[in-house]
């Protein structure tokens, strides 16, 4: 796999190297290994989907506080998104900035989201499915999220007019 870093600390673009032929293609998009030689420890604890119907539809922006926040890769399986993930860790240099990467089933791009960020996307064609590998068990106590258009981020996503959840329209906005 090929690991980009971006401007978040931690937050990294992976690209797995296809094997094809003429069955198709073969790509590993784990390797424990490889993330150790980064300096990376995630421990896989419990695998996600999400399925969403129609464009235009918005999940996030998601995390998980501490003691339980957790690190993730997510992969758009089948359809696109832009994913974006905001920094939110106090003591972080870029706190408060965000990065936007489209993924989608025919770049098979994802990304390795660290503690502290959260994460959200907007689905750019009808029925995406997303996979998500997490390093720590979801404990609703510890579910948490901000505003995915709170002015303080100045987020461009790229369809005005999300469909979104009641939920995600109330997270508190940023001081």
């Amino acid at each position: 796999m090929q690991f980009t870093k971006t401007k978040l600390e931690g937050l990294y673009i992976l690209e797995p190297e296809l094997k094809t032929d003429e069955r198709g293609f073969f790509a590993r998009t784990f390797c424990k290994d490889e993330l150790l030689k980064l300096g990376i420890v995630f421990d896989i604890v419990q695998a996600n989907m999400s399925f969403n119907i129609k464009k235009g539809t918005l999940r996030g922006m998601h995390f998980q506080a501490s003691p339980k926040a957790e690190d993730k890769i997510v992969q758009c399986a089948r359809g696109t998104i832009y994913d974006v993930v905001i920094d939110l860790r106090e003591n972080s240099s870029t706190y408060g900035q965000w990065v936007g990467e489209e993924l989608s089933e025919k770049n098979k791009r994802m990304l390795l989201i660290p503690k502290g960020c959260a994460q959200g996307f907007l689905t750019l064609t009808d029925n995406c499915l997303l996979q998500y590998l997490m390093s720590e068990f979801y404990d609703p106590k510890y579910a948490n999220g901000v505003r995915f258009d709170d002015p303080y981020f100045h987020i461009t996503w790229p369809i005005k007019n999300p469909i979104v959840l009641e939920r995600d329209m109330h997270w508190p906005l940023m001081k």
